[in-house]
C-alpha cells in the first residue's frame, strides 16, 4: 500500500538544501556601514546543493542515468492498495488518487508520477538535497540566508496553457500554509514575507538565517491560482486539477483506476532535468483491496511491475512460468542508501511508557532473530541506528569529541550513554527467550511492576495493558509474535487496525500508545532530523514518539549550527544517535539494503543506474519486447 499523503508530507519535509554559490554580487546599501554592507552579498546560481557540490555542473545537459534518445510511448500499468475518492492529497479526509500530487522522490525505487511540480528538481545521483532548474530557472539569495528569490522560467506552463507566474507561487504558499495538512503552517513558519517582484520573480524573506530552511523552499509545490482559488485545499477534490507536471488525468473511475496521459509538447521536455525522464505515454494505477489478488493480476500480466514487500512471497512466490522462461525479470538490486529507522514506536507521553526501564524491558521481548528466520527468510537486517549506512552511526563508546558535546547535558541523558556500547538484545532464533524474559522482568521490577497470577501488575494490581495502532493489516503478521512474547511476561497488547483516514487522524493527534512508524532515512543530521525529534514539532505529525526532551532539543539546536562542518557534524551526529538509541524511543525493527523488484520484460533501460535509486523514471517501453510478450 502506498500511503501517498504521508510520503507527500515527508517529501515536503525533505525538501531542504544548503546553498553553494557559483556567482556573487555585492548588495550595496548606502545607509549601512561599509563593513555591514560587505558582510551580506546576493548570490545567483542555477544549481544548488545542501552541502558540497552538486553531482552535475550548471551547464549539464541531462542526468547520466537518462537516455536522451529514449522513445516516448506505450502504457505503463502499476497498482495501488485501497481505494480513492478524490484528487487532492492535501485534503484532511478522503483518499486521494495516486499521482494526484507531486512525483515521488527521484531517489525512491518506483515513485508515482504527479500532476503538480516543484520550483526546482532533484536527481537520483545526489545522496543529499540538491536542486536544478525547473519551474525556477535560477535563484538569488542572501549570503546570510535571510532571503531567497526564485526567477521563473517564462516557458513554464500549466496544463491549460496558462503561464506559471510568481503570483501562483505566492498563492500556493499562502494556500498550503492556511489550508494544507496539519503541521505545514508551523513547518513553514520561518517564512516572514512573500513578495511578487515582477512578472518572473518572487521573493521569500525569512525570520531566521538558516540555510537549510531557506533551501526547503526549492522543493515547494506550485498550484494554479486560477483553478485553486475556487477550491479548498483541505477538502476532497472531485475533479482532476489543473497542474504543471508531465502528466494529466485522462480517465478515471473512483475506487477502480486512474489513468494519466503525458502532456503533448510538455513545456519542460528539453530541460536537462527532464530529458529522457518519464517516457511512458500513459500511466495507469489500478486499485485493489487485496494484495494477494493484486499479485495474481501481476502474474497474469495485468500489472507491469511489482515492488515486493513480503519476504515470504519473495522467497517462495516467484516460481510461476513467466519467471522461469524469462518473461518476468526478478531483480534484487543492492544499494547503499541511508536506511529508515523503523520500529514499534512508543508514545512516551503515555504514563505506561514514560519510564525508560519499561521501554527497555519491552525491547527484550521482541525476538528479531526468530522473526527474521521464520517470517522473513533471513532477508532483513536489524535497525540499530537512526543513521544506518552513513558516517553518523554511533559505534563503541563515545569518542573524546562526542564527550565534549555530551558534557553540558550529562545529567539529562541516560547514564548508559557513557558506559555501554548500545547493543540490542539477541536470541538464537529458536523461540526460546527465557534469558531475555528474565532481563525484562528484572527491569519491570525496578520500575514498580511485578508478576502476580501470570499477570504483570502495578502496585495497585492493574495489569500492564496497551494498544498497538496499525494502519495496515499486513503488519498484524509481525505484531502477533511480539504479542505472544508479551503474554509470557504477563502483558496484554491489544492490536487495533484502522483505515488510512482514521490512522492519519489518530497519528497526527498522537492518539495512540504505540504505532509502527519510523524516522528518516537521514543522509546526515539535518533540519529533517530536528523536525522529528525537537519539542517544537510535538504538536505535528512529524514526532512519532511525542518527544519533548531538553537534552535532545539542545543537541538538535547545536546540530543546526554546524550543517556545513563535517568535522563537527560527524561527532555531533554520533552523539545524537547514541542518546536517541539509549533513550529507547522505539523497539527497533528491520530494514533491507536492496530493492526487490519484479517486472514484465517490456522495458528498455539506460546503461547506467543512478547512484541512489533504481532509476525507474528513466525506463521506457520497448516496443519490440512488448510485442514479443503480446505474441506469447
Amino acid at each position: 500500500m502506498r500511503l501517498f499523503t504521508s510520503l507527500l508530507v515527508l517529501s515536503l519535509m525533505g525538501s531542504i538544501a544548503h546553498a553553494e554559490s557559483h556567482t556573487a554580487t555585492t548588495d550595496a546599501t548606502a545607509e549601512k556601514p561599509a563593513s555591514e554592507a560587505a558582510a551580506v552579498t546576493e548570490i545567483e546560481t542555477t544549481t544548488i546543493a545542501i552541502r558540497g557540490k552538486p553531482a552535475y555542473p550548471p551547464e549539464f545537459t541531462h542526468f547520466k542515468y537518462a537516455n536522451v534518445d529514449a522513445p516516448k510511448g506505450g502504457l505503463f500499468t502499476d497498482w495501488v492498495m485501497g481505494t480513492f475518492d478524490n484528487f487532492n492529497p492535501y485534503a484532511q479526509r478522503g483518499d486521494a488518487a495516486s499521482g494526484s500530487g507531486t512525483p515521488g522522490a527521484r531517489s525512491s525505487q518506483i515513485g508515482p508520477i504527479g500532476v503538480h511540480e516543484r520550483l526546482m528538481q532533484s536527481s537520483s545521483d545526489d545522496l543529499l538535497s540538491v536542486y536544478y532548474p525547473f519551474i525556477a530557472e535560477k535563484i538569488t539569495y542572501n549570503s546570510d540566508f535571510s532571503a531567497i528569490t526564485f526567477h521563473l522560467d517564462k516557458r513554464a506552463r500549466f496544463h491549460d496553457g496558462e503561464r506559471i507566474k510568481p503570483s501562483d507561487v505566492k498563492f500556493s504558499f499562502e494556500k498550503l500554509t492556511s489550508e494544507g495538512l496539519p503541521g505545514l503552517k508551523q513547518y513553514y513558519s520561518f517564512v516572514e514575507k512573500i513578495e511578487v517582484l515582477d512578472d518572473t520573480r518572487v521573493k521569500f524573506s525569512l525570520n531566521v538565517k538558516d540555510k537549510a530552511r531557506m533551501m526547503a523552499l526549492c522543493g515547494f509545490t506550485v498550484f494554479a491560482e486560477h483553478f485553486w482559488k475556487d477550491h479548498r485545499l483541505d477538502e476532497p477534490l472531485k475533479e482532476p486539477p489543473v497542474g504543471s507536471g508531465a502528466y494529466k488525468v485522462s480517465d478515471y473511475k473512483f475506487g477502480k483506476y486512474v489513468k494519466y496521459e503525458r502532456v503533448k509538447d510538455y513545456w519542460a521536455d528539453d530541460l536537462p532535468v527532464m530529458r529522457g525522464i518519464f517516457n511512458d505515454a500513459e500511466v495507469q494505477y489500478d486499485y485493489y483491496l487485496d494484495g494477494t489478488v493484486a499479485f495474481e493480476a501481476f502474474k497474469a500480466g495485468h500489472i507491469d511491475i511489482w515492488e515486493e514487500n513480503t519476504s515470504k512471497r519473495w522467497a517462495t512466490g516467484y516460481d510461476f512460468p513467466a519467471v522461469k522462461d524469462g518473461r518476468v525479470k526478478k531483480l534484487n538490486v543492492v544499494h547503499k542508501n541511508p536506511l529508515r529507522a523503523q520500529g514499534f514506536v512508543f508514545n512516551v507521553k503515555q504514563p505506561i511508557f514514560s519510564d525508560l526501564r519499561v521501554r527497555k524491558a519491552l525491547t527484550y521481548l521482541m525476538d528479531f532473530e526468530w522473526m527474521n528466520k521464520n517470517l522473513f527468510y533471513g532477508q532483513y537486517i536489524r535497525v540499530d541506528s537512526y543513521f544506518m549506512n552513513t558516517a553518523y552511526k554511533a559505534t563503541g563508546l563515545p569518542s573524546e569529541a562526542e564527550l565534549k558535546i555530551l558534557e553540558p547535558i550529562k545529567d539529562k541523558i541516560p547514564a548508559s550513554v557513557f558506559t555501554e556500547e548500545f547493543k540490542l538484545p539477541t536470541t538464537k532464533g529458536d523461540g526460546n527467550i527465557r534469558s531475555n524474559l528474565r532481563q525484562a522482568l528484572r527491569l519491570f521490577k525496578q520500575a514498580g511492576w511485578t508478576v502476580k497470577n501470570q499477570k504483570l501488575v502495578d502496585k495497585d494490581g492493574k495489569q500492564f495493558e496497551f494498544e498497538l495502532l496499525l494502519g495496515s493489516s499486513s503488519m498484524e503478521r509481525v505484531a502477533l509474535p511480539f504479542r505472544n512474547n508479551l503474554e509470557r511476561a504477563g502483558i496484554k497488547m491489544n492490536i487495533r487496525t484502522v483505515d488510512s483516514s482514521q490512522y492519519m487522524n489518530r497519528s497526527t493527534g498522537h492518539d495512540y500508545d504505540m504505532v509502527v512508524s519510523g524516522y528518516g532515512p537521514f543522509a546526515y543530521p539535518s533540519s529533517g532530523t530536528n523536525q522529528q525529534f525537537h519539542s517544537d514539532s510535538v504538536d505535528s505529525s512529524y514526532n512519532p514518539a511525542n518527544l519533548t526532551d531538553d537534552a535532545v532539543d539542545y543537541l538538535m539546536e547545536e546540530m543546526l549550527k554546524v550543517q556545513d562542518d563535517d568535522e563537527k557534524l560527524i561527532p555531533l551526529g554520533r552523539a545524537i544517535d547514541r542518546v536517541l538509541m539509549h533513550s529507547y524511543l522505539m523497539i527497533p525493527q528491520w530494514n533491507s539494503s536492496s530493492y526487490r523488484i519484479a517486472h514484465w520484460d517490456k522495458f528498455g533501460k539506460p546503461e547506467l543506474r543512478p547512484d541512489y535509486g533504481l532509476g525507474h523514471e528513466s525506463w521506457w517501453i520497448d516496443t519490440d519486447k512488448a510485442a514479443k510478450l503480446n505474441a506469447n
